[in-house]
């Protein structure tokens, strides 16, 4: 099919896309824009029940049935179509279709206009200047078939363009017919997959709300800067550099956190109100301790794809509530494919552990004021021979290499009392000895549900890693995605908020179970960690900012795309 006949949309409206189509008919992924939730305004009302029943009480025997919502299906088309409107009388039936934007305007896109697009718009004296856009016509002509095959006859069909209140009528032809079930068969012959690659510069993608899933730009300057791909290797500045969501952490014991209406409410033990937010702004609920949670909330987010993270009052990830909306078993199984290939999995490790021991070194070099030149130049020998491995064995090696260096060196970025303690126990995990060692835990914690959370979003499976080995219980992927932003994000969170005195060893408790946060620690903690979560960063290849938060999202994205053999190699963030 000539995607040259498909021209962009105005206002944002689906035009035909390949990929897009893809995503929404055979992923199940639906996000909502603007554009989406004017549109089931303006269908409201001419989906109202109440306005089906005053139409169908006629007056008089001559006046036309008006069926509403009304659905119809044929299995030997493959084909089922929900009409808006469908006026019946006797044995004709005319479908009318409502759209919230503009039709299409000769004096822009003449040349776009279709033979079927002039025969319509000559059936319109008043809209002479104007004519349906391709995929609204299709619709109508699909529509008709099935009207057709239910045994009714189709004059034509009309379509009213809400933004100009404007009323066009479609002549059901043969030639639109045909077109209609070319367009159908290329429907069903890109919904048998794979998935579509994204067009190429094209202007319907600014204002689709798919584009951050779909990625257009990201892969298709990926496979362009490795000669498999076409056009203009920069990608467009398209996302928004931050999402304006709110990432909720309950972490007080004894709070209880459930719905009322359309607001998250949060009480004490006592049952008093501690907080009321309206879950539109919600994008991840965080539960750490003993902390409670109602069934009827649990539904509620689960409903509106909000991941709800259950951790200990230590931060360790113990289970998260995953809304089905993000499943797509096709990228799932090339998941499984791809990563039992030894050989995939090793290519995945090597740019993993390559990048994370170039930001480890980088971290040194701004903070530590008595680098030896030496450790630097060890660390980027060990990059180098990792990104070279041969076995995971030897990537493992290499990285374990540079994780002496690099903590051999990290009490000497802090300028604090406690940095001499970390310095005398090294990085130990369990149980945490120290404030450092706490806080670098509690930190790695939440940036694996971070990782995990992307992942999600990513539609892969966080249990079946690559450079991790999966066991029952572990996140094995995310952990393999976060080793590039642990220097970036945890470890400069630990850093800045001891040296600003943010943290201060009298925020922990120290047991003979280890050092852990008081809850006025676990308070400051996640005042840094937020503003890091915020924080803007340059993308090295791409040129545009996003926030940390984005930045792991678009590389889960990007870890999809390869297993999917849409991009040829995988890459990941280094600062410079």
């Amino acid at each position: 099919m000539d995607e040259s006949l498909w021209p962009a949309r105005n206002v944002g409206e689906f035009a035909y896309c390949p990929r897009l189509f893809y995503y929404m008919e055979v992923e199940g992924i639906h996000l909502p824009s603007n554009d989406t939730l004017e549109g089931v305004r303006i269908h409201r009302r001419v989906d109202s029940p109440s306005a089906e029943q005053a139409d169908e009480s006629p007056a008089d025997e001559d006046r036309p049935v008006v069926a509403r919502s009304l659905t119809l299906t044929s299995p030997e088309r493959r084909l089922t179509a929900r009409l808006d409107l469908a006026e019946i009388n006797g044995q004709s039936a005319v479908p009318v279709e409502y759209r919230k934007g503009r039709p299409c305007h000769r004096s822009s896109a003449s040349s776009a206009i279709a033979p079927q697009e002039s025969e319509a718009a000559s059936a319109n004296d008043q809209n002479a200047a104007v004519a349906p856009w391709p995929t609204d016509r299709v619709q109508i002509g699909l529509q008709a078939i099935l009207l057709e095959d239910a045994g009714y006859t189709v004059p034509h069909g009309v379509l009213y363009y809400a933004a100009e209140k404007r009323r066009l009528i479609v002549p059901v032809t043969s030639a639109l017919k045909e077109e209609a079930l070319q367009t159908l068969a290329a429907a069903v012959a890109c919904a048998a997959g794979p998935r579509p690659l994204p067009l190429v510069n094209d202007p319907r993608c600014p204002r689709c709300s798919l584009q951050p899933i779909c990625l257009p730009d990201e892969v298709n300057a990926a496979r362009s800067r490795e000669g498999s791909g076409t056009g203009d290797a920069k990608p467009r500045n398209l996302w928004p550099p931050r999402d304006d969501g709110i990432h909720i952490v309950a972490q007080q014991e004894g709070i209880k956190v459930g719905v009322r209406g359309a607001s998250m409410v949060v009480n004490d033990a006592d049952g008093n109100k501690v907080k009321d937010v309206p879950l539109a702004g919600v994008e991840s609920l965080s539960l750490l301790g003993a902390v409670q949670i109602s069934t009827q909330a649990l539904h509620t987010l689960a409903e509106r794809g909000i991941p709800i993270a259950f951790l200990t009052a230590a931060g360790r990830l113990t289970a998260i509530v995953d809304p089905l909306d993000s499943v797509s078993a096709e990228t799932r199984r090339a998941q499984v494919r791809e990563f039992d290939k030894p050989a995939r999995g090793i290519e995945l490790a090597r740019a993993l552990t390559a990048a994370k021991i170039m930001n480890q070194r980088k971290l040194l070099m701004r903070n530590h004021e008595n680098m030896p030149a030496q450790a630097g130049a060890d660390l980027a020998t060990q990059a180098d021979q990792a990104a070279r491995a041969e076995s995971l064995d030897s990537i493992r090696g290499h990285e374990g290499q540079a994780a002496a260096i690099y903590f051999g060196l990290f009490a000497g970025m802090i300028k604090s009392d406690v940095a001499a303690e970390f310095d005398a126990n090294g990085r130990q995990r369990r149980p945490p000895p120290d404030p450092i060692n706490s806080a670098l835990s509690f930190a790695y914690s939440m940036l694996t549900h971070e990782c995990t959370a992307a992942l999600r979003v990513a539609s892969l499976e966080p249990s079946i890693g690559a450079f991790h080995v999966s066991r029952p219980g572990r996140p094995a992927l995310s952990l393999d995605l976060m080793e590039p932003f642990r220097p970036l994000i945890s470890d400069s969170i630990v850093i800045t908020a001891f040296n600003r005195g943010e943290l201060k060893a009298g925020h922990f408790l120290r047991t003979v179970a280890g050092c852990a946060f008081t809850d006025a620690g676990r308070k400051a903690f996640f005042a840094v960690y937020g503003r890091r979560m915020a924080d803007e960063i340059t993308h090295p290849v791409f040129g545009y900012k996003l926030s940390y938060r984005r930045m792991i999202t678009l590389h889960a994205r990007m870890i999809s795309a390869w297993l999917l053999g849409e991009i040829p190699s995988p890459a990941f963030l280094t600062t410079r």
